[in-house]
């Protein structure tokens, strides 16, 4: 079934509010340079975790966790992941997604489902190519975007930040058009080191602690910064 790189048994940071454990789904088409999971990239690796052994470790959590987030990856490449959300809900989990909003017409089939999803905006949609590497790339995540904000479904956006890949004008830039999208909750990361070996690594960008982030504060009803 859901092929399985991975799980985090305990987390409190995944889905903000709740006890989750995590399930990182194998397989991801995009490439962006900063991604500190490259081992969940190739979709053929063996599963880490069969399924049904994941059903057994969820039976025994039910009543100490909150819920399930299925991250990655990229969870929405698996057409099994539709299942897999049933099959979590019906044991009394919620359900939590991690995107980047890949496949906007498999995310929208999913939305009903869902209780939240945080979704990665990698910058400016015009300029998604140059991270990802893959044509219409900024499209399809507009779209995701969209889907999100118009099913009703409690979500985050984030954006990782690394001075390499966005400029403070181009950040301001994301900022104005997420905000013209109606987006009210976004969430600024500082750019993890672990796992990516495509950038030095950097001190908190001074960026993130400047006006150009104090003036984007001020266009969204929900906005931080999160630490490394």
């Amino acid at each position: 079934m859901l092929r399985i790189g991975g799980l985090t048994p305990y987390s409190a940071t995944d889905y903000p509010g709740h006890f989750a454990a995590v399930v990182f789904c194998q397989g991801c088409p995009w490439r962006c340079r900063y991604c500190h999971n490259p081992h969940l990239l190739p979709a053929g690796t063996p599963p880490a975790v069969e399924w049904g052994d994941m059903m057994k470790f969820l039976e025994r959590r039910q009543g100490l966790l909150d819920a399930v987030v299925f991250s990655g990856g990229e969870p929405t490449l698996q057409k099994d992941l539709e299942e897999a959300v049933h099959d979590v809900k019906a044991m009394g989990f919620k359900v939590g997604l991690h995107t980047a909003g890949i496949y906007p017409e498999r995310l929208r089939r999913l939305l009903p489902l869902l209780d939240w999803v945080g979704m990665d905006i990698k910058m400016p949609f015009a300029d998604y190519e140059r991270l990802t590497g893959v044509t219409g790339s900024g499209a399809k995540a507009r779209t995701s975007a969209r889907w999100i904000l118009e099913s009703g479904v409690d979500y985050e956006f984030r954006t990782t930040v690394h001075s390499a890949l966005l400029s403070r004008d181009a950040l301001a830039a994301l900022g104005r058009e997420l905000a013209a999208m109606g987006v009210q909750h976004y969430v600024l990361q500082e750019f993890r080191q672990q796992g990516c070996q495509a950038f030095l690594p950097e001190t908190a960008p001074a960026y993130l602690h400047c006006d150009t982030v104090e003036h984007m504060s001020q266009q969204f009803r929900r906005f931080s910064v999160r630490s490394a």
